[in-house]
């Protein structure tokens, strides 16, 4: 099964966009996801702070700044 990690930082408004197409996609399909935020970390805040929101899916990077709930779709069917 897969699994989605959002990366997010407080007050990012492209992370509350994400956040509820990453919810909705994962709640229909069942797969189990988590947010992080990226403040959490300096390595975290080193690698995404240019690029977030960032999805992983099974911790590979799967997209940023928006996500695209065709996409986001499409890469959990396989």
């Amino acid at each position: 099964m897969h699994r989605i990690t959002l990366l997010s930082k407080p007050g990012c408004h492209l992370c509350d966009d994400a956040r509820e197409v990453v919810a909705r996609v994962a709640g229909e399909l069942g797969v189990p996801w988590e947010e992080i935020s990226i403040e959490s970390s300096e390595e975290l805040q080193e690698k995404y702070r240019e690029m977030i929101p960032v999805t992983l899916i099974d911790g590979v990077q799967h997209d940023f700044w928006r996500v695209s709930e065709s996409r986001l779709r499409a890469a959990l069917a396989q």
